[in-house]
């Protein structure tokens, strides 16, 4: 119910035809208005506070963030141990706040296996300090396309329209990559249930780090 509460003040469900319920208090409009502000800090110090649970309670063992297998996750480092430790939880509250909003599938290709999933930011991590945890900020994406979105050889339009590089295309002509790469070019994403991408974000990606 304190979910659905919450789901009432998201624009992108009301605007879908769902309403959640109408018990809203004052502190969930608090909590909303503070996740949408500073979602590193907040997506931060609630995956903390599951990752405390979950050491108590073994059946959500699931949803803490030393559940997640260390390739699944970016490789970014930190200067000492403990921001090493900080920046996992961190990007396990991302993976899982993406990849749900997606319903765990790939938004190119539709591929379903969370095992080849990745959360992959729109923004890069070291561009955008604010919204390195805003799932806004993400796509579901398989490992390889998430390698090529990562180097600009694919990238989604404002529109949410994928693009493939020339490029890739001008170098690739392999079976495989016409196949899985090159057939992209111009299909839509599917979006998310949830946190749909600001089309911001997707703009920065397109004009900066797309090889055009």
């Amino acid at each position: 119910m304190k979910l659905t509460n919450l789901a009432s003040l998201d624009p992108q469900i009301t605007a879908s035809g769902r309403k959640g319920l109408s018990g809203c208090s004052n502190l969930d409009r608090e909590i909303w208005a503070e996740f949408q502000e500073n979602p590193d800090t907040v997506g931060y110090e609630s995956q903390l506070l599951i990752d405390q649970l979950a050491q108590q309670d073994h059946d959500i063992d699931g949803l803490s963030s030393e559940s997640i297998p260390n390739v699944l996750l970016p490789n970014f480092f930190a200067e000492n141990a403990t921001a090493t430790v900080q920046v996992r939880v961190k990007q396990s509250f991302f993976r899982k706040a993406v990849l749900s909003s997606y319903e765990n599938r790939c938004c190119m290709t539709g591929l379903s296996d969370p095992r080849l999933l990745i959360a992959s930011h729109i923004v890069p991590w070291s561009k955008d300090e604010h919204n390195r945890l805003n799932p806004r900020n993400g796509l579901c994406l398989s490992a390889l396309h998430d390698k090529a979105y990562d180097r600009g050889l694919l990238s989604v339009t404002p529109d949410f329209i994928v693009r493939v590089s020339p490029q890739l295309q001008a170098c690739e002509a392999s079976p495989f990559a016409r196949d899985y790469l090159l057939k992209l070019e111009g299909t839509s994403i599917q979006l998310p249930k949830k946190f749909a991408p600001v089309r911001e974000f997707l703009e920065h990606h397109y004009t900066k780090i797309f090889l055009a």
